[in-house]
């Protein structure tokens, strides 16, 4: 058998093989288009071989630079969201306070069809760049110039043959503009009507032709700002304003008893935490409940029970206060050079080199504390309380929400940098070549602010008496000391690892800022730091060309595309040593190392069957395979079939067939095991038990049983602490396949000039698809099996007997991990219009429609497993149907542009739940709110030279729905922009 090596030398050879084919003319490169001119063909996504984008058998959808511009946004992503196909993707929403996973506040990653920003790949050029993200090959979007971007092209499905791994859902290409001659400046700034939610955006490009046009030179540079908003700055999100849904107290189900007609859940205000304070809940009976809280020791009001966890009124900590950002602060600075060389035909040189620079600051939750025993010789305990405090406890506990020791936030730096070297040139008429090498570089430095040291922590709230009418830490006096928290269900037992005796300081929790000075606090609290580095090295190379002048069918020469590419990935996660032993509030993080390398070899074809004949203006076969040889998983094939017949010029049917490949990720494979901690609504639970599959109740009742549970009809987990568990990845994880098929419709009527119409079915079904499973869902699909006997539930840990800690059946720990276990499903239909209308009086008017219709979106969590239905679920981001409808006008210097947004309405809980549960919830509030936003655009140019432009997003001012901080919409309301452009001929001067 072939060593690697051996297979690149042979790679090497196809090259080569090329050049024994007759020479004639031959197509462009993808990473550059040409000129849109009569009759002259454009490179689009999908393919090595010049076509016109609307003969290309895939489904394309094409935004240009002005769309963009118009959107009134400086962030990319929140525009390509209004595609509905990106609807998914994870935006500055989705990345700030505690919604962003650690290490993510800021980034901007594309998700395609619902499938995983791990399945969507991003390209620049028709060339990948180095991810932001550790581990992944996830591009943060961030990372791309606004101001460089000729268009983006959104292609579904099936990449994996032309471009290689990680295009399982399709692929995002950037195209760059090119031979940039003249200087243009652009600056924007906007604001919402509350003044905040800042964007700013700075501009500037250069680029000179030299050499009689031969060589060129470009350069740009782009600062961008996005302001941070809290949660806090809008009224209805605030507070006792804030509405939730949470269960109803008269609600008579239990133990998986349902259809009462009365809704389990119900739209609450003023809803706190029956079980803590921001001035520390003190429970002297030891029964989970304060009986007193803050300094004076003042009665605790439990107000009126919401279960499982919460009171309506009453002295507990507002949820709302948690509430935190629903934007993070970014700042983005890229520095951009692009130059390119003509020697001669056949030798053309050309590079690329970017530095993108990217800070984002968001702030999540603060520290928070269950149960903590504080003896009774702590003089901090208020007089109030101490005589009901039961001297056989030794102490009272407390439960405390640190709002006063500051939310913990993060600011993260991200540094990328990209180089591109190549060479591309005719070897004759009708052979060119490319070859390339591209690297990338990320450095990401994540510092966590207001983190808490635990072993001090421990040690400061242990305060006693230091004999001369002053307090001091028990461990100053007591050599000996270990933590005393035996009830503590967030956090171990931990050893003083970080101060010698004689350094604590004491700390008093009776009371929101009481602990006396800020040096207490300082003492206990710390900002760490983590490291990620990520390095990319591709090399590729290929030849394309046809067989014009040796052998050509009816429909013309036979298209082709042959090469080679070698690419690396490399990752290395290096965590703050206080967070690597656990002895900080966050989790316990393992550093991670890994790299795999691949081999690959591909080829396209093109066969133009017929043309210009009765019945088929057109109709012509494609073709693409590529054999990929991992470090990894060892090696793949992914291969795409398609075709389009036009029988008449107006009409053209086109489809796809493809199986792509999606080779584990870096993190996926060799991440170490991390702590986390998740809160998790047991599904035992007698208030869950219906939300289930048929098997749940039996499944609960056996395993509750099992551990000593004496009526598990009844059980209830009344904890609202959350739960220490692990993460780690899987060595043993084999690649996903994906098996894809479009099939379209392309109208291009004669008798109406300048419409086209598309439409697209595409249908998307991934087997061993890699999934790592969070707890909750873990905990559903343990006891919503058939059986108990699955690897589900042998990741949760539940307490067998009591233990004093936690009852029995309690789940205790949890162990989540990366398996190829799932099988994801996706289907609908894709749809454009376009009409332009030109008038000799009145101008141009236009109307572009983008929508979606999506007819399935579900999973089977495990073989053998029931199918899930996640579509049209306001969680999954998965509307029925999404449409975008821009209505333009033009006339001389002025442009109007009106933007319609729809997207219908969505489940408030998943489908399964919807179905097993009808009375889940009110009719009334059973779906979210339908998206109706309206933008106006316009620009206006001053003369040639100098162009003004603005605009209002969500002119109505539409809310979110009741319950929900960005969905359908954002909480940021109408907001407001101005621009203006500056175009020079050249730098000196001189009109475009």
């Amino acid at each position: 058998m072939k060593n690697r090596k051996d297979k690149l030398l042979g790679m090497a050879a196809i090259p080569a093989l090329a050049l024994l084919l007759p020479q004639h003319a031959m197509a462009q490169d993808s990473s550059q288009a040409a000129d849109e001119g009569p009759g002259e063909a454009i490179i689009v996504t999908g393919s090595r071989i010049a076509r016109p984008e609307l003969d290309a058998p895939n489904p394309v959808t094409v935004v240009t630079s002005k769309d963009i511009t118009d959107s009134g946004t400086t962030n990319l992503t929140d525009y390509l969201k209004t595609i509905p196909a990106l609807q998914g993707s994870q935006g500055s929403y989705q990345n700030a306070g505690d919604r962003a996973g650690i290490g993510a506040t800021g980034l901007n990653l594309l998700d395609l069809r619902n499938l995983g920003t791990q399945r969507t790949l991003v390209l620049i050029d028709g060339r990948r760049q180095v991810a932001s993200v550790d581990g992944t090959q996830s591009v943060d979007i961030n990372t791309i110039p606004t101001d460089l971007i000729e268009r983006v092209e959104v292609l579904t499905g099936g990449a994996s043959a032309i471009y290689g791994a990680d295009g399982v859902s399709g692929v995002v290409n950037f195209i760059q503009k090119k031979d940039f001659e003249g200087f243009n400046a652009r600056v924007q700034t906007g604001l919402s009507e509350k003044g905040d939610a800042g964007q700013r955006l700075i501009a500037l490009t250069a680029g000179h032709n030299f050499a009689g046009g031969r060589g060129n030179f470009a350069v740009a540079w782009e600062h961008g700002e996005e302001d941070r908003l809290s949660v806090h700055s809008r009224k209805y999100l605030d507070g006792e304003n804030r509405v939730g849904f949470y269960l109803n107290p008269d609600d008579t189900e239990t133990g998986g008893n349902n259809n009462d007609g009365i809704p389990d859940y119900i739209p609450l205000r003023n809803v706190r935490y029956n079980d803590t304070s921001r001035e520390g809940g003190i429970d002297v009976d030891f029964d989970g409940i304060p009986d007193f809280y803050g300094s004076q020791g003042l009665p605790y009001d439990p107000g009126s029970y919401v279960p499982l966890y919460f009171q309506q009124g009453g002295s507990g900590t507002l949820v709302s206060d948690y509430g935190n950002d629903l934007l993070p602060e970014i700042k983005r600075d890229i520095v951009s050079a692009v130059a390119h060389f003509d020697f001669s035909d056949a030798f053309k040189l050309y590079a690329e080199g970017k530095y993108a620079r990217t800070r984002s600051y968001s702030v999540g939750q603060p520290t928070f504390d269950y149960y903590l025993l504080i003896p009774e010789d702590n003089p901090y305990i208020p007089a109030a309380v101490r005589p009901f405090m039961d001297p056989e406890n030794g102490g009272v506990l407390v439960n405390r929400d640190n709002f006063d020791f500051g939310r913990r936030g993060e600011d993260i730096t991200r540094e990328t940098l990209r180089g591109v070297i190549g060479a591309r040139g005719d070897i004759s008429s009708n052979l060119s070549y490319d070859l390339s090498y591209v690297y990338g570089q990320s450095k990401i430095k994540s510092h966590y602010t207001n983190n808490m040291i635990t072993d001090r922590y421990y040690a400061a709230i242990d305060a006693v008496s230091d004999g001369n009418g002053g307090v001091t830490c028990r461990v100053n006096v007591d050599p000996t000391w270990t933590p005393n928290q035996p009830l503590n269900y967030t956090r171990s037992e931990i050893p003083p690892t970080t101060f010698a005796p004689g350094d604590c300081l004491p700390l008093n929790l009776f009371g929101e800022n009481a602990a006396g000075n800020r040096a207490a606090l300082d003492w206990i609290m710390a900002d760490t730091v983590d490291r990620t580095k990520l390095t990319q090295h591709v090399v590729s190379g290929a030849i394309t060309g046809n067989t014009k002048g040796l052998f050509e069918l009816p429909g013309g020469a036979i298209g082709f595309a042959i090469g080679g590419e070698y690419r690396k990935e490399k990752s290395s996660f290096v965590a703050d040593e206080l967070a690597a032993q656990g002895l900080t509030f966050t989790n316990s993080l393992g550093n991670t190392k890994g790299s795999f390398d691949v081999w690959e070899a591909f080829a396209e074809v093109d066969v133009p069957i017929l043309a210009d004949m009765p019945f088929a203006k057109r109709l012509g076969v494609n073709g693409a395979f590529r054999y990929s040889d991992y470090s990894s998983i060892g090696s793949t094939n992914a291969w795409k079939v398609g075709g389009e017949w036009a029988p008449v010029r107006d009409v053209t049917i086109r489809g796809t067939y493809s199986t792509a490949v999606r080779a584990p990720n870096i993190s996926e494979l060799f991440s170490q095991q991390s702590q986390t901690f998740e809160f998790i609504d047991d599904p035992c639970g007698s208030d869950f038990l219906q939300n289930g599959t048929q098997y749940r109740v039996d499944n609960c009742q056996t395993l509750l049983s099992s551990l000593g549970v004496a009526n598990p009809s009844n059980y209830d987990d009344t904890r609202s602490s959350n739960i220490s568990g692990f993460q780690g990845g899987n060595p043993n994880l084999r690649e996903e396949t994906a098996k894809t098929w479009t099939a379209g419709i392309v109208l291009q009527p004669s008798f109406v000039p300048r419409l086209t119409i598309t439409a697209d079915w595409y249908d998307i079904r991934i087997k061993n698809a890699i999934r790592t499973v969070d707890p909750q869902t873990v905990a559903e699909l343990c006891v919503d099996q058939a059986t108990l006997d699955n690897q589900y539930c042998d990741a949760i840990t539940r307490q067998n007997g009591t233990n004093g800690i936690a009852d029995p059946g309690n789940i205790i720990s949890f162990l989540v991990g990366p398996l190829n276990v799932a099988n994801i499903r996706t289907a609908g239909l894709d749809f454009q219009v376009n009409y332009t209308i030109p008038t000799d009086q009145l101008g141009t008017f236009g109307t572009r429609v983008v929508g979606n219709y999506l007819h399935r979106l579900t999973s089977v969590p495990i073989p053998g497993a029931d199918k899930v239905n996640d579509a049209y679920v306001a969680a999954n981001i998965a509307p029925k149907f999404q449409i975008t409808t821009d209505l333009t006008w033009a006339k001389g210097p002025f442009s109007l542009d009106w933007q319609i947004n729809y997207m219908s309405k969505m489940y408030r809980y998943d489908r399964q739940t919807v179905a097993s549960n009808p009375d889940i919830v009110a009719p009334e509030y059973l779906k979210l709110k339908e998206r109706f936003s309206h933008d106006v655009s316009f620009s206006y140019d001053v003369g040639k030279q100098f162009t003004i432009y603005g605009g209002v997003n969500n002119l109505f001012n539409q809310k979110p729905a009741i319950g929900s901080l960005n969905t359908p919409i954002s909480a940021v309301g109408r907001y407001f922009f101005m621009g203006a452009k500056v175009q020079l001929a050249d730098l000196f001067g001189g009109a475009n």
